[in-house]
């Protein structure tokens, strides 16, 4: 029977993966990977050549039959997502559902994920958390979405473009001016940054800056700030 790992891989700092993670792209017969280009490089920065097949969100169901014909021929397969852990806002799950229902077993190897590193830090000690991701980038529709989270007194965890940033803040910032938040900017690379406090406080703060840099990740405590 063949095996599909599921890699975790790092979300900026190269350093941030596992033992078990290189030496399983290390062994694998293919690597299979959102984008190849970024995957090359992480794979280059530690020595391993190994072939790339592209299976991204716009061709994960063509990629899938591919990677299963390999896996039916007893290879060895291997996919990562360009950071983080595949299936959490990121391709995978189509994959990994396809491969375990053609009987090949899909195997985990935990890595890094912006979900836990953001809720690490975040302080706030909420029990339950939502993982929501990004929301939609119509403005309509992302301040109803928000409502329904912050009525459901749990806190949840959202992923937005620096594009986007200050649109949302803004909705969360006239939705509950007080809610705790912890805002990670660049999580883990050179200019990372962390900035908590009440979401009125965390629009003026970015709001002043001149532009908004990086990718950003947004913890939603399910109660006030004190």
């Amino acid at each position: 029977m063949a095996v599909l790992y599921i890699i975790g891989t790092p979300i900026g700092n190269l350093g941030d993966i596992s033992f078990r993670a290189v030496e399983t792209l290390k062994s694998a017969d293919l690597v299979a990977c959102e984008d190849t280009r970024v995957t090359l490089k992480l794979l280059s920065h530690y020595g391993i050549r190994v072939p790339l097949l592209s299976c991204r969100a716009q061709n994960e169901r063509t990629a899938a039959e591919r990677i299963i014909t390999a896996l039916n021929e007893g290879k060895t397969v291997a996919y990562a997502s360009d950071a983080g852990t595949p299936g959490i806002s990121d391709p995978g799950a189509v994959l990994a559902t396809a491969a375990a229902e053609a009987g090949h077993d899909v195997i985990p190897i935990p890595g890094a994920s912006a979900f836990a590193a953001l809720v690490s830090v975040a302080g706030a000690g909420d029990k339950t958390v939502i993982f929501e991701g990004f929301l939609s980038p119509k403005q309509g529709r992302r301040k109803k979405r928000l409502k329904e989270l912050l009525n459901t007194g749990w806190a949840f965890v959202l992923y937005e473009s620096p594009f986007r940033i200050l649109k949302l803040l803004e909705d969360l910032a006239d939705l509950d001016s007080k809610r705790y938040i912890c805002v990670g900017r660049e999580m883990t690379k050179v200019h990372e940054e962390y900035k908590r406090g009440p979401a009125a406080e965390i629009l003026a703060f970015f709001a002043q800056k001149e532009r908004q840099k990086g990718e950003f990740a947004l913890f939603v405590s399910g109660h006030n700030y004190k």
